[in-house]
């Protein structure tokens, strides 16, 4: 059994990713999963990074309390729409200002060779279009899931993997059933 944490990285607690979110959760609970959910609405943080990262701006609770809880879980997983091809501001603000040196990684001196503080961690990101089936979107835009997928999690040492769905504008009830009871499956296995 796994240490889980579901984040819904939509600010949009009632809509189809929050939905995909709770599917996930309660398989997990159900199979013996030991689960921690946060929905970032919830969250109250500042997500601009205003000085780069010349000056660490202080943490507010929410986000030493997001720290503590990735540091906790053994597999996290990750669910949004995927806005202009990216994640959600609010989202990426998180990772902005709580992915710090010392949490997420160091660079060691002199020699600036990365270290990844939250290596053996593994990952899951669910992500669903709205307008454009997935395939399309990458087709005309590239990797949307690259970002988060290499460029947050991977850095940090995080094994993850990514799962698409859309478009979700356009598809009956029955389908999207069909994409809950996937992401049930998952949340079934821990992965």
């Amino acid at each position: 059994m796994k240490k889980i944490l579901v984040l819904l990285g939509n600010p949009d607690t009632e809509s189809f990713s929050g939905e995909l979110a709770t599917a996930y959760e309660e398989a997990a609970r159900t199979a013996g999963h030991e689960v921690q959910r946060v929905n970032i609405a919830d969250m109250k943080f500042d997500p601009i990074l205003h000085k780069g990262y010349k000056v660490i701006q202080p943490l507010e609770p929410d986000l030493i309390a997001m720290q503590e809880k990735w540091k906790w879980a053994d597999h996290v997983v990750i669910v949004y729409p995927n806005w202009w091809c990216t994640m959600p501001a609010l989202l990426k603000g998180m990772f902005d200002r709580m992915y710090l040196p010392g949490f997420a990684f160091n660079f060691e001196k002199p020699s600036h060779r990365l270290i990844q503080r939250l290596k053996g961690k593994t990952a899951r990101v669910i992500v669903v279009a709205g307008t454009h089936s997935p395939f399309m979107t990458w087709l005309k835009f590239g990797d949307y899931t690259n970002e988060i997928v290499h460029g947050i999690l991977g850095f940090a040492g995080i094994k993850a993997c990514a799962t698409t769905f859309g478009p979700g504008d356009h598809v009956t009830d029955a389908h999207r059933a069909k994409w809950k009871a996937k992401v049930a499956e998952l949340g079934k296995a821990g992965k």
